[in-house]
């Protein structure tokens, strides 16, 4: 398993070209074809399309952003093309933020994005795009934390595993950057210390990474803070340059149904995180 194809997702944000930068090396580094996706539309411009009286404003609103999205694609291009990637492509799309990554990626084995910045004054909608590309993509996404300004380091790897089918379909979608890793961490955590542990399918699921190229260093821990705060301390602890994990929610957008851990390292993640769902 590789990745083959890689998807980047571009806009107008500070963290856009430390991600790009990020998305070309993993390109060279996998000899992948590497997409660059500008989608321009957004749901207010959308909802608004319904009122007539607003149609002049919509129009030239839309014709702005897509103008936007296009301009971001050509930069991405011109940056694909000064790297010499040998395969490469650039769209600008009108359909919202969301769905045209989520519906995108499914040509992709990877989808690249950056956490929302809270200081930008789009905070709230860069953070429930995301949310919902997380919900609906069904490939793997690596997030890059917004202050990140590094390359991508791969060489420690923390594995956060449950026994849930969304930690180990992570944990399988990381197999091309966990086999590349010095030291990969297989965690678990659980909240009462007489309590049965999952020894045996933590050994269960070594063996796995063993058999697939990997060898992993199990740690079982008891802990009584909120498991996501336990989870960022382990990386700080090991090192971690990478974090790879389940993404856990509903889809039901309206009512922001998103597992407790997830959202903690979308809002508090130090260092990149792989999530699939």
């Amino acid at each position: 398993m590789s990745y083959r194809s890689l998807l980047v997702a571009l806009d107008a944000t500070p963290a856009n070209p430390v991600r790009v930068s990020i998305a070309i090396a993993l390109a060279r580094e996998f000899e992948a074809h590497l997409i660059g996706l500008a989608p321009s539309a957004t749901v207010e411009l959308q909802a608004l399309q319904a009122a007539a009286a607003m149609d002049d404003y919509v129009s030239g609103a839309c014709a702005t952003l897509l103008a936007q999205a296009r301009a971001l694609a050509q930069n991405f291009h011109q940056r694909c093309g000064a790297a010499e990637l040998p395969s490469f492509e650039a769209l600008a799309d009108q359909t919202p933020a969301a769905q045209s990554l989520a519906r995108h990626a499914q040509c992709a084995d990877l989808l690249i994005m950056s956490q929302p910045d809270p200081s930008l004054p789009d905070h709230r909608q860069h953070a429930a795009t995301l949310e919902q590309v997380l919900l609906r993509c069904v490939r793997p996404v690596l997030l890059i934390p917004y202050t990140h300004r590094e390359p991508l380091r791969t060489r420690r790897v923390l594995l956060a595993w449950d026994g849930s089918r969304e930690s180990v379909r992570a944990m399988t979608d990381a197999l091309p950057l966990l086999r590349r890793a010095d030291n990969v961490w297989l965690m678990h955590w659980r909240r009462d210390a007489e309590g049965e542990a999952p020894a045996e399918r933590l050994a269960c699921q070594r063996q796995w990474l063993a058999l697939q190229g990997v060898d992993a260093i199990v740690r079982e821990e008891v802990t009584a803070l909120p498991i996501g705060d336990a989870l960022l301390n382990a990386a700080s602890d090991t090192g971690a340059d990478l974090i790879v994990m389940g993404a856990y929610g509903h889809a039901r957008w309206a009512e922001r149904l998103f597992g407790g851990v997830s959202r903690k390292l979308l809002e508090s993640m130090t260092v990149p995180v792989l999530m699939s769902h």
